[in-house]
């Protein structure tokens, strides 16, 4: 199945901030994938000098709960951030567990871009095995990294927008 990320990818037309900031939320579980999809979206930060940090918290269904500790605690200062990155793979096992882990981060994530004033970008991989979550760092069907990143800028544009 071919899949057309041309739009994805497109950055034609975003402005952004001079003080726009991302704080990218990622898993410790993973790592190697996880290292993969942070650097992607660092790339694409690093190349529009967007200021961005990472804060790890231990698994996927702890993403929301630390982004929203992380805007209570910021809401108020300079370095509030303009969106969230979440940053995650879940890769299916034997145990229905992979279906409670999705569904909760996914919800979690939903809550989140309806309650708090910035996005929050979902950069989550979830995977029926380790083929799949390596043609989604760079393989076949792109880097969910990058493209989070894009996404992530094309939102900051836009909520810029409505200013």
């Amino acid at each position: 199945m071919s899949t057309d990320t041309t739009k994805l990818t497109d950055t034609t037309g975003i402005q952004l901030p001079a003080d726009a900031c991302v704080v990218i939320v990622r898993t410790e579980w993973n790592a190697e994938t996880i290292d993969k999809l942070e650097a992607g979206c660092k790339k694409i930060l690093n190349d529009y000098k967007v200021q961005h940090m990472s804060i790890t918290v231990p698994g996927a269904f702890e993403i929301p709960f630390a982004i929203k500790k992380y805007w209570d605690a910021h809401k108020y200062k300079d370095d509030k951030p303009c969106v969230f990155i979440a940053l995650a793979c879940v890769i299916r096992g034997g145990t229905p567990h992979f279906d409670y882990v999705c569904k909760a981060v996914t919800e979690g994530i939903l809550q989140l871009n309806i309650v708090l004033p910035v996005p929050t970008i979902y950069g989550v991989i979830t995977a029926d095995n380790q083929q799949q979550v390596d043609e989604r760092t760079g393989g076949t069907h792109g880097h969910k990294g990058e493209e989070a990143a894009i996404t992530a800028l094309k939102m900051i544009s836009l909520v810029n927008s409505f200013k």
